[in-house]
């Protein structure tokens, strides 16, 4: 399958509703979905479309969120990943206080016949990058839950790592949810002679 361009991924607009509902409900239907996201299918698809409008319209043009997709040729949404910035004094959605501004990528969605044709990697640059575009973020974070080792695995690739912080998952406090978090100071420092794809500065490859 051919790699996705940079260029294919774009924020979504306000009047794509219908398809930022379409492509959740799909992900809430994924057979990965108990440990990957918090929202069930079942409560998704009872919401009412001004659940979704309003949503959509935070993702297309707020200042504290941003929802990107990987567009093909043909206008298919291959995948999807949001941006939500956290202040301080505010409560994550565990209920945890933040101590610092930053970004929390969640969302993170790849149909399953697009996986592995770089559709995650598109995705993951335009999240960074806009975080890092966001005045005084200096810190993109996520949450992986213990058994999900595969997004862990392309979560590390894109230079996050664990920071000891965890939290009980939710609906199984018997289970654990990982903080794993990119700097951005620390992807300057160890960039070197190797640009990553993460790399704020300009000119660094991706």
């Amino acid at each position: 399958m051919n790699q996705v361009s940079r260029d294919a991924v774009r924020p979504v607009r306000a009047d794509e509703w219908p398809a930022v509902k379409e492509l959740r409900l799909l992900a809430l239907r994924d057979p990965a979905a108990p440990i990957a996201f918090l929202e069930t299918y079942e409560n998704a698809a009872a919401e009412p479309d001004s659940f979704w409008q309003g949503r959509t319209k935070r993702a297309a043009d707020g200042t504290r969120v941003r929802q990107f997709v990987a567009e093909g040729r043909d206008g298919t949404w291959s995948g999807t990943v949001t941006v939500l910035i956290e202040d301080p004094g505010s409560d994550d959605v565990f209920g945890g206080a933040i101590e610092q501004r930053q970004a929390h990528v969640a969302g993170v969605f790849v149909r399953p016949e697009y996986r592995g044709s770089g559709v995650i990697d598109a995705l993951f640059v335009a999240a960074v990058e806009w975080a890092w575009s966001v005045t005084d973020v200096a810190r993109v974070r996520l949450y992986v839950h213990e058994d999900n080792a595969r997004a862990e695995s392309t979560y590390r690739r894109h230079g996050f790592v664990r920071s000891g912080e965890t939290v009980p998952m939710k609906g199984d406090p018997s289970k654990l949810e990982h903080e794993m978090v990119l700097d951005k100071s620390a992807v300057v420092s160890d960039v070197g002679d190797r640009p990553s794809p993460m790399d704020p500065r300009p000119g660094a490859s991706s």
